[in-house]
């Protein structure tokens, strides 16, 4: 029987009493939905998972989504590592707040990540939830943002010129991280942005990956994102995620936010990743 151990924490909780190995029935497969849907953010202990026990639980919850800038496995094209190597000088991967791949036409609407390789200290992932944000906003500031459209764009990060571009493929990163030209595209999502499941209205900024707001000067829009973000992560709305061997962790994408941190210099880590599209989007 399921059993479910809520964090304490703005969101987040801990699923038992299910092996995600196996095939599932449907009425496992909707209490897994509806308690991903309520927690948000969502960690199953002890799994003994096979990439394909990967693949084939994650199209439970979804249909495939896009990892546009990273490289998949072999055989595997929709299973990419989020790796780091015991004495690689790289800059932390995804370590600002983000909501992933948020740049896109139709972003993921969720993630699952499975812990191959955890190295005994550090690597937490920090998850913020943005319902709790949105709802929390002063009034005023909610008032400006309101009907608003932030301008999302990969360019920061996955262009040449980008955090993970030319200059960090040559200091050896060990990850699979494919930059392009293409990164400097934009696309606009609601500031507010309704949950298509929920229903609820969550924060929908990062500074990963939004460039400034539609129709609204430059100086203006950075002061806004500026308060936004200093909202955004606050402490009352984080869960912290300590990571071990087995645990795979599933996330909703349209009300988190998620960064990564450091503090296991000399130690290997390794997690295998799929991104989970909306419903009725595959990706090709």
């Amino acid at each position: 029987m399921i059993s479910v151990q809520p964090a304490q924490a703005a969101c987040g909780a801990s699923v038992r009493g299910v092996d995600l190995s196996a095939p599932l029935d449907l009425a496992t497969v909707n209490r897994i939905r509806e308690i991903w849907l309520k927690h948000q953010v969502i960690a199953f202990e002890d799994q003994q998972l096979a990439v394909e026990d990967l693949e084939r639980f994650t199209l439970l919850i979804g249909p495939r989504g896009e990892d546009p800038y990273i490289a998949p496995i072999p055989g595997h094209k929709h299973v990419v590592e989020i790796r780091r190597e015991a004495d690689e000088t790289s800059r932390l991967f995804a370590e600002n707040w983000h909501s992933d791949w948020s740049f896109l036409p139709s972003p993921p609407a969720g993630t699952a990540l499975y812990g191959c390789v955890i190295p005994p200290v550090g690597g937490d992932t920090l998850f913020a939830d943005q319902y709790a944000a949105w709802d929390s906003l002063p009034a005023a500031l909610k008032a400006a943002v309101t009907d608003r459209k932030a301008i999302h764009s990969a360019r920061r990060g996955y262009s040449p010129k980008g955090a993970y571009g030319e200059k960090d493929r040559a200091a050896g990163r060990s990850m699979a991280i494919r930059f392009s030209e293409t990164a400097m595209r934009t696309q606009s999502h609601p500031i507010g942005r309704i949950h298509p499941e929920t229903g609820r209205t969550a924060l929908y900024v990062s500074a990963a990956y939004v460039i400034g707001i539609e129709g609204m000067p430059d100086n203006e829009s950075a002061d806004l994102l500026a308060q936004l973000y200093e909202h955004m992560g606050q402490q009352q709305f984080i869960y912290r995620h300590r990571w071990a061997v087995g645990t795979l962790v599933l996330w909703d994408n349209r009300c988190l936010v998620h960064k990564a941190t450091g503090g296991y210099e000399g130690h290997r880590r390794l997690l295998q990743r799929i991104t989970i599209a909306e419903r009725g989007l595959q990706a090709a």
